[in-house]
């Protein structure tokens, strides 16, 4: 049988006795402990949700990978490759690759009666994977595109729309900066918001054949490949393993291409996004700290409080080491139940917000209209194990108070 338990059991149940003075101090630390997980629980959740929900959101308008060509500058105005590329089928057959589509970028200009607004276009085939825009479509419908006609569809944001005063069904009058200067009328046809307004105000969606037109580019020729994965957190490794493939392919048409993931696409808003971790390591390390200073005040108070029972024990012949194991298994069940109602509440609070949205945000600061959670068992359970490792650590210099007390005088004391 292990004594040691066993006497830290018998210590725990013995805390229902009033006389027991330290009981109000240990229920401080207790709560101490479940008030620093709930607050690590919810500032984990709200962060990687948001992180989550950005990236997710900025992949959606450029995908997590694209393929283009070397010479195609910064701008919207891309060098053409041909569509027909030999390592396609390998791409595909990677790891989390779940999609490739083609598209056509191409600057323009929209020209109302009182508006003028520069815009980019997208243009996109029939291969283009619309569930994201479904999810944030707003009115009307998503795009008519077939391989043989060519529609004059058009899906624009909700924030252009209202700064343009236009409506779905409405025409739309788009000028085209080049030699010669061009124009096209479209149609609206549905309205999205993703509340990311950076990139909501930009992109206007349409069929990748006016677009060839536009550019007087062949059949088979193309802005670039995008490719979306199944998992934001293996980015890079895919990138790295798309670039092996492609980057020193050349095309049919000696074109060189370039792999260019969404991060070095938009890297001002994924390094305001990485600026949140340093936020969550000093959220996490100031309430692990805080947490345990408060189970080493708890644990003084108690080693104080049973002087007796260390006395009795030592002129038993028990040793220092195992006495104070007695006190470290007795904190070890404390810090499980501060541990037990700071899961219950933090995972309780975190569901509430997931379910209610109850905490809105302003989405032109924030790019979302509520705080977003992203509840993983596996953050739950390094918090929770590392709370209670970092504590019990902190625990082991405090309990050689133990060493301290002589068993003749604590026995004397009684």
């Amino acid at each position: 049988m292990n004594t040691e338990l066993y006497i830290a059991r018998r210590l725990l149940k013995g805390k229902k006795n009033k006389q027991n003075y330290s009981r109000p101090i240990v229920n401080i630390a207790v709560a101490g402990i479940a008030l620093g997980l709930i607050v690590m629980i919810i500032a984990v959740s709200v962060l990687t949700g948001f992180k989550q929900e950005i990236s997710n959101k900025v992949s959606g308008f450029g995908s997590h990978i694209q393929v283009t060509n070397y010479d195609s500058s910064s701008s919207y105005e891309t060098q053409p490759i041909t569509e027909n590329q030999d390592w396609l089928d390998e791409v595909r057959k990677l790891d989390h690759v779940t999609h490739i589509q083609r598209y056509i970028t191409k600057a323009g200009i929209i020209k109302t009666e009182s508006c003028l607004e520069g815009v980019m276009l997208k243009g996109v085939d029939t291969d283009f994977d619309w569930s994201f825009f479904k999810t944030y479509l707003t009115e009307g419908d998503i795009p008519h595109i077939t391989d043989s006609a060519t529609y004059n569809d058009v899906l624009i944001s909700e924030n252009l729309a209202r700064r343009l005063k236009l409506n779905t069904g409405d025409d739309l009058r788009m000028y085209f900066i080049q030699d010669p200067p061009r124009m096209r009328k479209f149609e609206i046809s549905g309205i999205y918001n993703t509340q990311l307004e950076e990139l909501d105000k930009v992109f206007i969606f349409v069929d990748i054949k006016h677009l060839r037109k536009l550019n007087n580019w062949d059949e088979n020729q193309i802005s670039g490949f995008e490719i979306l994965i199944d998992d934001f957190d293996y980015l890079f490794e895919t990138d790295m393993a798309v670039t092996r493939i492609v980057g020193n392919n050349y095309s049919p048409d000696l074109e060189s291409l370039r792999v260019k993931n969404i991060t070095a696409q938009y890297p001002q808003i994924f390094d305001w996004l990485n600026l949140q971790d340093t936020n969550m390591w000093v959220i996490l390390i100031l309430m692990v700290v805080v947490a345990g200073f408060n189970m080493v005040s708890g644990l003084l108070i108690i080693i104080l409080e049973r002087t007796n029972m260390i006395g009795i024990l030592k002129s038993m012949g028990t040793t220092n080491f195992s006495i104070r194991k007695v006190f470290l298994y007795h904190a070890g069940f404390l810090i499980s139940r501060g541990l037990l109602w700071g899961n219950l509440l933090g995972i309780g609070l975190c569901l509430l917000q997931q379910q209610f949205g109850l905490i809105k945000l302003d989405p032109e600061s924030y790019y979302v209209s509520m705080v977003p959670i992203n509840l993983n068992v596996l953050h739950l359970l390094v918090l929770n194990a590392a709370t209670m490792l970092v504590t019990i650590l902190m625990l082991i210099v405090p309990s050689m108070l133990v060493t301290r007390i002589s068993p003749s005088d604590a026995i004397k004391f009684k």
